[in-house]
């Protein structure tokens, strides 16, 4: 309603919209006038009362006309002309009601106003007769806690109660009497109430009659069924009965619950006409009475599954209305025995004689029933007539003649019954004729209404109503009507496959579009029948009309006595009192749905009056027809019977005055809106509905009349086609529905302010669209199969009897057509409806200013229907042109080639394609399909998927004259075309093909235009799945992935028939990069699993492959086999023999240096390998403390040997077998004894020796015992020769062939593409890098430079960019350092952790910054060699003071630690940090003995304060000096133990000594030279109160691993003053 925003020329045509135009009621001849006053504003919605009028206007403002008694003034009396409603200005009102005497309006923001007569409190206020203005009225709801208020959508009013429409689509009432289906008697109800019992339900819209309401409710969503009470649990009835009729047992579910009120569990049932009639026995009814007349309904509708499934809960309603039963419930049948009898006595006669026998027993016991009923005739005449309508509906049009014989022989009861009548009151004020007028007319309406039922509802009906019905019901076959039970039960039992005809549809066209499947409830006073439940009693809960169920009713009228249904056929339904013929058929009040006869093409607006029906019904021209129905005198208290109208009549008068967008009833008066059509928008809009509407119409009845019993056939061969037909069935389903939604959406859209841009078909296009082209494809697939043609032959029977049915519908008219034509006709018809939409909204686009936004839309959206309807009809005759092929195709080779989505391009049977170098004799058959291209030769024929396959042209010059090059994974072939025409044909066509295939079809149609540009070539990489069936290696197995000229190249996976699976990178073929890889192992039921790199296939470069037995590798591998530096853990810690190796692998063999720890044994080999065995000489350390180096031969000890035990014990000789002493020897004892000569025997377990012992003089052993340790790593093996394999590894990645020799640039490009790609790889696994992961990546993008002389900054940019490269993994020199410590700490944790392998362990870091310092040098060719010194730059030269000479420092004699390059200085602040725990656990067990004497020493002498332990270690303290002595100099010292590398530590006792000094200084307050002699006990104190555990590893770390040139220089000197402290404290002799 956004009127600002239309365009301006729409304005000024809007003067000619929404007018008013007023007539009495009352009669068939009339002149509308036109209401004035409103001074041209366009009125939107209009609402009668009995004797006034509100009408809304497209700004939100409402005038009221007529008698309007509430107001007090002048107006009071009669307003001739609208008034404004002064108190709703600035409201923006969205909709108004009327109801008898009151009014109501809700605004934008959800508020109700309510004003008129309040007598009843329909106006929600309470002690108040008159409310003159209009007030605004607060609805809340208590179970929301706080109060919400509710806002409302829609207001209905009746004479005296008012309903609302929430939001949340709930009801709410107010107002005086039943139809406010509240639970309370107490009236009036002045604050509104929800109605709880359709609370939860989707309710769609709301109607007031004067006493009775109506809800049009959504559906529910078919459920679980829920198994069924036994009684009913308000009157205590047994449900389901069974009674002994003849030969058989009738099982009937039709209980009738006398009370009127629902079930607990919301499922309305079925109620009885009179509260608990007594019979004139006395007995009370039970339901065995009326379930004679269900029986024949319950036969029929029973069999059918039944058969299939006697325990299947089954249910049926239909529009029948047995002695006013509305609709039995579910029925479960107690076993299947019953059933079984049941079925069998069915089928021994047929349903004819049964009837035959019955109909006038059962007439009988109707009549008994009814005889006692007070009442008015009416409604137990309708009794009789629907007992024969249901018969009709139930079985169908073969048997309907049946019936006719039955109903004729119901004179003789008429006689007998017309004559009660007369003292039962007549109707509605008619006078009361006799017994023979009676008679006639009553004959002559059940004729009329057993003919009704023949026409309109078939057994195909039924059908429909069950599957369509959707709530609480199974959907039963869709069967022809046959009826013998006996072909029922064989249909049952053959197939159940039968599809129901509701698609399960998707939620968003419903929540767009106006939903179909709804249901009617109501409630009230329904004494005139005007409730529809074919009874006549008052509901005071709602309660949903069953015969309605599955008739897609849209809108809801409700009138006075009487109620209207609209559908979206445009059929209406009426019910309740027919007294002046406002039902619009048979004379009598019907007390249930029936369909209303109103000529014109559709119904598709009503509106109900007291007593009075109008229809706005399509005429030819499509400017809506408005017929009237009731009332045809204007003698106002003279009202008579015969003048009603026969059938509604169509009111010419109105057709003249324009094109009528709504119509409305009230008391007195009528009025109608009209619309002048200006440019022909108005008349384009209606054409476009009313077109809809019938399109709809014919579609159901294909739906209906055709598809439906198609499915039902028998035979309708193999299950691929039936499967098809179904998808088609319910393809054509989901259109149909789609169409019936939008055509009521269209009414309402006709109802409201039309603006063009809100259309559905322009908003929600893509339904549209994507609904059609669904189903075309569907349709297509089916022709293509043959489908038509199959049809046709078990249809038959069936279609050749509807010949004429089948012409009408597929408006095909030529005379002796095929059937198959006419079936491929019917169901290709709805297509054309795309060029009617394309047209339609051209028309209206020209009603726009070409540069409006509305012309543009209107116009792309025409373009756009009209390229896919092009686009159907190319899809048509492709598939027609498929079909006309398979029919020429020799038949073997159809059946396995047909396909239903298979379309042919073009072949070769005109020879115009033959194989190069082909055989004489050999036939050559090209097929080009929309998904492959078959060679088809004499008996065999090979499918080429065009996903896989590349074409290309060959060149003229290598004399191939017309030749293609057909390139797929496994062949490679050439075709030689007969003309250049023919080559260009097919090249094309097959490359359209390839590229078709690659997109897909569905992309093929972009919604616009420009859809269908191609491009001249398929793309050569591509991604596509293929299954090998040639290729030795890769016999059936499947790729999935990227290809390039038929070749996998790029990311895929490649899965093997024996379960083998890789799944990674390929090139030209091979797996090539990076992959995981999966070789199920049968025995063990696991995977072998490899995850790593590739080349060209293989296995090759660094990766981890876990075995199914539980063993890991981690390193590299070259041709499927592990060959470089790798970790193989075994068994895990648990397993019975847990072990690691990490060291050097050839082809596949552990060979060189490697680290071998058996944790079972608790022994770690460290040494040479060869063929997986120890060869040459090794370490072996065990966790008792055992210590063997030596030599090694396959496994064993086996050579020269020393072995050291935990107590120093040694042995140098000859062993032969693992720790077995064999031959000549030396045993030193650890007091320096000695034994030399042969020696046998196992260590540890008795020693045999034959030589001589030795008691060396005590000066000798001094010399000698240090002897045999300091020889200790002579047999092992060189650091040197240790972790060959990881460093040959760094070079090869830096592009090396030896260490030193390559290229440097090289290397670098090397460097920065491992990064790039690592980083790549990194981005696709799920462990995302941290932020400063990727910080470091991004700053090793930039490679120090070096220009000019080499400088201390160039030196310090090197230094950090190496720390940084070590940083990260995915940089060479990251990967190689993260290598080493890992190798590293292998060997020296755990048992390794032996303090004899300290020397070890020191050798090999000063190897591993030998060799790195070699590759850092090759790298940075600038950095001078080790040991070199940079010069110096003169400008930092400050005059530091020299601490001990007190001179200026001179740079000559003790250069600055970093001026020199080393390999220490550079690589170990880099190394040291990551290998400082192994390494300095080591010096801490080898010092072990030392520190605890050291240890013991601090404690003791820690325990004197600081004047007496300065005193002690002979320091003169002068009287000053206070009691916490050199403090900041201790804790600098304790720093020592926080720091890793040498370098690091000597600064720390470096700045302990300048700490020492200021403090002395401090306190002297004057120049002091120190000696080292005075300086030592101070330094001393100082390291005893710094209280280092571990100061003798740390001492031994620093004097191992510092640089050599330091040693003479400053803080060299100071370094042995700390060597001397230790010492010292150890050999304290304190007193």
């Amino acid at each position: 309603m956004d009127s600002q925003e239309r365009s301006s020329e729409e304005a000024e045509g809007a003067k000619e919209r929404g007018l008013v135009y007023v007539w009495k009621a009352g009669s068939c001849s009339i002149t509308p006038e036109r209401l004035l006053g409103l001074s041209g504003k366009t009125v939107l919605q209009a609402s009668l009362g009995t004797n006034h009028g509100l009408l809304l206007t497209e700004g939100g403002e409402v005038y009221s006309f007529g008698k309007l008694p509430w107001r007090s003034g002048p107006e009071e009396l009669c307003a001739n002309s609208p008034i404004l409603e002064k108190a709703l200005l600035g409201q923006h009102v969205i909709t108004v009601a009327a109801g008898s005497f009151h009014n109501g309006a809700v605004t934008e923001g959800g508020v109700v106003y309510m004003w008129g007569n309040n007598s009843a409190g329909q106006c929600a206020i309470a002690n108040q007769l008159y409310v003159p203005e209009p007030q605004p009225i607060s609805i809340s709801d208590s179970e929301t806690s706080p109060l919400l208020s509710v806002r409302i959508l829609q207001l209905a009013c009746g004479e005296e109660h008012t309903l609302a429409l929430s939001l949340s689509r709930e009801i709410w009432a107010w107002g005086s009497g039943c139809q406010l289906g509240l639970i309370t008697t107490t009236f009036p109800v002045t604050k509104p109430q929800k109605v709880e019992h359709l609370a939860g339900r989707v309710v769609l819209q709301i109607a007031c009659g004067a006493y009775h309401s109506l809800a049009l409710v959504q559906c529910l969503p078919v459920q679980e069924m829920k198994p069924i009470p036994e009684r009913c649990n308000h009157c205590s009835q047994l449900l389901i009965t069974m009674t002994d009729k003849e030969d058989h047992v009738i099982i009937s579910d039709s209980h009738c619950c006398p009370l009127g009120v629902a079930l607990a569990d919301n499922q309305p049932e079925n109620h009885v006409f009179c509260p608990s009639l007594e019979t004139l026995e006395g007995k009370s009814v039970t339901s065995s009475q009326s379930e004679d007349c269900q029986k024949p309904l319950v036969e029929e509708h029973r069999l059918v599954a039944l058969e299939s499934d006697g325990a299947s809960v089954l249910s049926s309603s239909d529009g029948q209305e047995d002695s006013g039963i509305s609709s039995p419930g579910n029925i479960l049948f107690p076993d299947k025995k019953e059933v079984k009898e049941y079925l069998i006595s069915l089928s021994d006669h047929t349903l004819n004689e049964t009837l035959g026998k019955k109909t006038c027993t059962e007439l009988e016991q109707v009549e008994q029933v009814s005889a006692c009923i007070p009442g008015p005739p009416g409604a137990s005449t309708s009794a009789l007539n629907s007992l024969v309508a249901s018969c009709a509906s139930a079985v169908g049009v073969r048997v309907a003649a049946t019936y006719e014989a039955g109903a004729l022989s119901l004179k003789k009861v008429m006689n007998f019954y017309g004559t009660p009548s007369n003292d039962s009151g007549s109707q509605s004020g008619s006078g009361s004729p006799g017994p023979e007028a009676l008679k006639d007319s009553r004959e002559e309406q059940v004729r009329l209404e057993s003919m009704q039922g023949k026409k309109s509802s078939s057994l195909v009906d039924i059908r429909e109503e069950e599957s369509e019905g959707g709530s609480r019901r199974l959907s039963l076959p869709g069967l022809l009507s046959q009826v013998s039970p006996r072909l029922l039960r064989k249909v049952g039992r053959a197939k159940m496959r039968t599809v129901a005809l509701t698609p399960t549809y998707s939620g968003e066209a419903d929540a767009l579009l106006p939903s179909l499947r709804t249901e009617v409830w109501s409630w009230g006073k329904g004494k005139d029948g005007q409730l529809g439940h074919g009874d006549v009693l008052p509901r005071l809960q709602p309660l949903c009309v069953k015969s309605l169920d599955g008739k897609e009713v849209i809108h809801l009228s409700a009138g006075g006595h009487h109620s209207l249904a609209l559908t979206a056929k445009s059929q209406v339904y009426s019910w309740g009192s027919n007294s002046s013929g406002q039902l619009g058929h048979l004379n009598s009040p019907t007390t249930v749905p029936r369909l209303a006869k109103v000529c014109g093409d559709g119904v598709w607006t009503t509106a109900a009056g007291p007593d009075y029906s109008l229809f706005l019904a399509d005429e030819e021209d499509f400017q809506p027809g408005l017929y009237y129905s009731g009332q045809e005198t204007t003698t106002e208290n003279n009202l008579s019977e015969n003048n009603s109208t026969k059938s509604p009549v169509l009111l010419l008068s109105c057709s003249k005055i324009g094109y009528i967008s709504n119509v409305i009833a009230g008391g007195d008066n009528c009025l109608v809106l009209v619309d002048k059509n200006i440019m022909g928008y108005i008349a384009s809009l209606h054409e476009l509905a009313s077109t809809e509407r019938r399109f709809y119409f014919r579609l159901s009845e294909i739906k209906s009349q055709v598809l439906r019993p198609l499915l039902g056939l028998d035979n309708l061969g193999n299950a691929n086609t039936i499967q098809l037909l179904q998808e088609m069935a319910s393809r054509f389903s989901k259109l149909c529905y789609l169409i019936g939604q939008h055509g009521a959406s269209l009414s309402s859209f006709l109802h409201g302010v039309k603006e063009a841009r809100s259309l559905a078909i322009l908003k929600h296009s893509s339904l549209f669209l994507d609904s059609y082209t669904e189903y075309c494809t569907s349709v297509t697939n089916f022709l293509v199969m043959g489908g038509f043609t199959l049809l046709a032959k078990p249809a038959i029977d069936f279609l050749s009897k509807n010949q004429e049915l089948l012409q009408k519908l597929s408006e095909k008219n030529e005379e002796n057509l095929q059937l198959v034509e006419v079936l491929n006709a019917l169901f290709f018809m709805p297509f054309g409806r795309l060029h009617n939409y394309a047209r339609t909204l051209l028309k209206l686009a020209t009603c726009f200013e070409v540069a409006s936004p509305e012309y543009q839309k209107l116009q792309d959206s025409s373009s756009c229907y009209e390229s896919l309807a092009v686009l159907l009809s190319r899809k048509r005759k492709e598939a027609e042109y498929t079909l006309g092929f398979w029919k020429t195709f020799p038949g073997k080779m159809t059946d396995s080639l047909r396909k239903p989505d298979r379309r042919l391009i073009c072949e070769s049977s005109n020879r115009g394609l033959s194989l190069q170098h082909a055989g004489r004799f050999s036939v050559n058959w090209f097929i080009l399909f929309n998904d492959a291209l078959v060679h088809a030769q004499f008996s065999t024929h090979h499918i080429f998927s065009l996903s896989t396959l590349w074409v290309e042209a060959l060149s003229e010059e290598a004399g191939n004259v017309n030749g293609l090059k057909i390139t797929t994974p496994e062949e490679q072939f050439i075709l030689l075309s007969s003309t250049p025409q023919e080559k260009t044909k097919w090249l094309r066509a097959i490359s359209q093909a390839v590229d078709q295939a690659l997109r897909g079809t569905s992309d093929l149609f972009l919604y616009g235009a420009g859809g269908n540009v191609s491009r001249q070539e398929p793309p050569i990489s591509r991604s596509a799945k293929y299954t090998f069936y040639k290729d030795s290696r890769f016999k059936d197995a499947v790729y999935d992935g990227r290809w390039l000229s038929g070749k996998p190249h790029g990311r895929g996976t490649l899965k093997w028939a024996d379960g083998r699976m890789y799944s990674g990178t390929f090139r030209t073929g091979l797996e090539d990069g990076y992959g995981e890889y999966r070789v199920p192992n049968k025995a063990l039921n696991k995977d072998d699993h490899y995850v790593g790199y590739w080349k060209e296939g293989k296995m090759c470069g660094h990766g981890v492959y876990s075995y199914a037995t539980g063993e890991v590798y981690e390193g590299c591998f070259q041709d499927n086999m592990r060959h470089g530096h790798g970790l193989l853990r075994s068994g895990k810690l648990t397993s019975s023999s847990p072990s690691m190796f990490i060291g050097q692998w050839t082809m596949d063999k552990k060979s060189g240096y490697g680290v071998f720890d058996d944790i079972t044994r608790g022994e770690k080999y460290m040494g040479m390998w060869q063929d997986d065995l120890c060869q040459g000489n090794g370490v072996v350390v065990t966790q008792f403390g055992l210590y063997y180096e030596g030599a090694f031969s396959t496994n064993k000890m086996m050579g020269t040997g020393i072995l050291l035990s935990e107590d120093d014990t040694v042995y140098e000789g000859e062993f032969s077998d693992n720790w077995t002493l064999s031959g000549k020897g030396t045993l030193t004892l650890p007091n320096g004894d000695y034994i030399e000569g042969l020696f046998s025997g196992e260590w540890g377990s008795g020693i045999k020796i034959t030589g001589t012992y030795f008691k060396p003089s005590l000066y000798e052993s001094e010399k000698d015992k240090p002897k045999v340790l300091r020889k200790l790593g002579i047999l092992a093996v060189p650091p040197d020769e240790k972790w060959k394999a990881v460093f040959e590894e760094c070079w090869n990645q830096l592009g090396c062939e030896s260490p030193g020799q390559g290229d440097r640039w090289k290397a670098w490009d090397n460097i920065a593409v491992a990064l790039t790609t690592n980083r790549r790889q990194h981005k696709d696994s799920p462990e995302l890098l941290s932020r400063s992961h990727t910080q470091t990546l991004e700053s090793l993008e930039f490679i120090p430079q070096h220009i000019g002389a080499f400088t201390l900054e160039k030196y310090e940019n090197i230094k950090k960019y190496l720390i940084k490269a070590c940083d990260t993994p995915l940089h060479p020199l990251g990967k190689l350092v993260e290598t080493l410590v890992a190798v590293y700490r292998m060997t020296y944790v755990g048992v390794g952790a032996n303090r004899r392998l300290l020397q070890e362990a020191v050798r090999e870091i000063k190897s591993y910054l030998k060799r790195i310092f070699q590759l850092v040098r090759f790298l940075f060719p600038d950095l001078p060699e080790e040991g070199s010194t940079i010069p110096f730059v003169a400008t930092e030269t400050k005059g530091r003071r020299s601490f001990c000479s007190g001179k200026s420092d001179s740079r000559s004699e003790s250069p600055e630690p970093g001026y020199v390059v080393t390999s220490f200085g550079l690589l170990l602040p880099v190394l040291l940090p990551r290998l400082y725990p192994p390494l300095f656990m080591l010096y801490a067990l080898d010092n072990e003995r030392e520190e605890d004497i050291y240890w013991e020493c601090v404690l003791r002498l820690n325990k004197q304060n600081d004047t007496a332990l300065l005193s002690f270690l002979g320091v003169q303290v002068s009287s000053n000096t206070k009691d916490a002595c050199f403090a900041s100099a201790v804790e600098c010292l304790q720093q020592i133990s926080t720091t890793f590398t040498p370098a690091d530590k000597l600064k720390v006792i470096q700045q302990t000594f300048e700490e020492i000094s200021q403090n002395v200084l401090e306190s002297l307050q004057e120049d002091f030279l120190w000696s080292m002699d005075d300086l030592f006990p101070v330094f001393l104190y100082v390291v005893l109160r710094a209280r280092i555990r571990n100061l003798g590893s740390e001492v031994h770390l620093i004097e191992d691993l510092m640089d050599p040139y330091l040693q003479h220089g400053e803080q060299g000197i100071m370094f042995t003053t700390l060597k001397a402290c230790y010492y010292q404290i150890q050999h304290e002799k304190l007193t």
